[in-house]
């Protein structure tokens, strides 16, 4: 079980927040196209998040002079970066200049290994390999399939997370006008539905404190580059940043 920090940003750590995603989108010629979390709602694991070639990484934010403290900590950052085979960092920020501007504290992307504190530069761990997607990946990109759908349909979004090991994974305002909540499970090819999970009960009662109205959501992924033949064909891996299809039916 994890502990999940669902304290909001303050309005102060925000304006910083805003300022390292402003900053980060720099770096990159015409802006970074994979964001992972560009948000600021809870839960937090960690601040910030994307994807830059075959290589993820996932950024804490922090007040370098120690004074505004953001939501989350070390240990869930470390353990999102873990669970997605990515590289955990932080961006100290500092307020300077006239009218308090928030700028990073370091050079170049300004980002510091989050166990080391020694400076990354992202583009510089880009490589040609391929890495083939974790649980974890696989898992937040069935949940961004989720809340994509959810949006569409004109459902306005109250939080959202793609931690396997933790449910529900989003939260919504609902045709009642009430909170609702999804459990979002993910398979792979050649598997085409997702199981509900056997602790549904569980969950159920957990989540009635805020609502009774849940729902079960299966995404089925698949490469782009599985021959289209039958059943019988070996699964091709699905590799970070690589094309792939995902079969999602509706909420039930």
């Amino acid at each position: 079980m994890y502990d999940v920090e669902m304290h909001e940003m303050s309005q102060e750590f925000l304006k910083c927040w805003q300022a390292a995603g402003v900053h980060l989108n720099q770096q990159v010629d015409g802006g970074i196209q994979s964001w992972l979390r560009a948000h600021p709602y809870a839960p937090f694991l960690e601040h910030l998040s994307f994807r830059l070639g075959n290589q993820l990484l996932f950024i804490r934010v922090v007040d370098a002079d120690g004074k505004v403290e953001g939501p989350g900590s070390m240990r869930g950052l470390n353990a999102v970066a873990e669970g997605a085979n990515g590289h955990a960092c932080i961006l100290p920020m500092s307020k300077k200049f006239l009218g308090g501007k928030w700028v990073p504290d370091n050079l170049g992307w300004g980002l510091l290994d989050a166990n080391t504190r020694k400076p990354v530069d992202p583009v510089s761990l880009v490589t040609e390999e391929k890495i083939e997607m974790t649980s974890w990946e696989v898992h937040d990109m069935a949940v961004q399939v989720v809340r994509d759908h959810l949006e569409r349909q004109g459902y306005k979004l109250m939080s959202w997370q793609g931690n396997p090991e933790v449910d529900p994974s989003i939260w919504f305002i609902g045709d009642s006008k009430k909170p609702e909540w999804v459990v979002v499970r993910s398979t792979k090819f050649p598997e085409n539905e997702a199981r509900r999970p056997n602790n549904w009960e569980a969950i159920a009662a957990g989540s009635a404190r805020m609502s009774p109205i849940g729902h079960f959501a299966s995404v089925a992924v698949v490469s782009m580059g599985q021959p289209f033949q039958s059943e019988n064909e070996d699964p091709v891996p699905l590799w970070r940043g690589h094309g792939m299809h995902a079969r999602f039916t509706g909420l039930e």
